[in-house]
């Protein structure tokens, strides 16, 4: 069964920017699913802004494994309850992957809690990413650093929760350095910051970009399927404690009345 994945586009630079347009005719998102769909293991469809509901649907985002999200300009334009809808889903199990200057898209500060700000500058600098967690899965099949010739600089501080892995690290020709791949776990769902990807260089053309891309859908994908559960917040009887115990003092609810949320 194939890994199950959204490739969500902002979809504004590529229509705006003939720069942009020139390196992604079709899309920067549908560049990106087109190198996740070179793998028989993912299969891979996109949506953008634009679309109704974001082309984020509840049922579509309820047969959906992983979420890889690419916006930059308009992050205020994506209705808060399209992000409060994937934060469920990532919460009961989802995989979200959030790519470059989706640092401060609404759904990854959501889940983040955290202003997710840093420093940068659009220099077309050479950036040389570091794998510091060469055994962690996201990691495999590459060497021990790899380089693009041209990205924007970001550099640190970069205001997230301490991640839950560091697997890239990057410098930058103006002596920058920044956490460039970081995990976290929310809820049930596995959570991937992968840093590079300004729009216009040719990113996600590069070969060990879409290697990394491939390996954090899988690494992100949770085969046990959603967990609904997480959502429940259940009023236990006195007499289904594990152990007997006589019920005593005064008490807000009544048996079986759900507690306030």
């Amino acid at each position: 069964m194939s890994i199950n994945t959204i490739v969500w586009g902002e979809n504004i630079h590529e229509q705006t920017n003939a720069v942009v347009r020139e390196i992604y005719p079709d899309g920067m998102h549908n560049t990106i699913a087109a190198a996740l769909n070179t793998d028989a293991a993912i299969k891979a469809t996109t949506a953008t802004l634009q679309e109704p509901e974001h082309g984020l649907s509840e049922d579509r985002l309820a047969s959906a494994d992983v979420l890889l999200w690419w916006g930059h300009k308009d992050h205020g334009a994506v209705d808060d309850a399209i992000v409060e809808r994937v934060a469920k889903r990532v919460w009961e199990g989802m995989g979200l992957i959030v790519l470059h200057s989706g640092h401060f898209s609404k759904i990854f500060k959501r889940l983040m809690g955290t202003p997710c700000a840093l420093k940068w500058r659009e220099a077309g600098e050479r950036e040389r990413l570091w794998v510091v967690n060469p055994r962690h899965p996201i990691a495999e099949g590459l060497s021990d650093n790899f380089v693009l010739e041209y990205e924007e600089m970001y550099g640190e501080q970069f205001s997230v929760p301490e991640p839950l892995e560091t697997v890239f690290i990057s410098w930058f020709a103006g002596g920058e350095v920044f956490r460039s791949g970081l995990t976290w776990r929310r809820g049930a769902g596995s959570i991937f910051y992968f840093r590079p990807g300004h729009e216009t260089y040719p990113t996600y053309h590069d070969e060990t970009v879409q290697h990394v891309l491939r390996n954090s859908v899988k690494w992100a994908y949770n085969p046990q399927g959603s967990y609904k559960a997480i959502h429940e917040a259940p009023n236990v009887p006195v007499e289904k404690a594990l152990e007997p115990i006589v019920e005593r003092g005064p008490k807000l609810h009544r048996a079986g009345e759900a507690g306030y949320r």
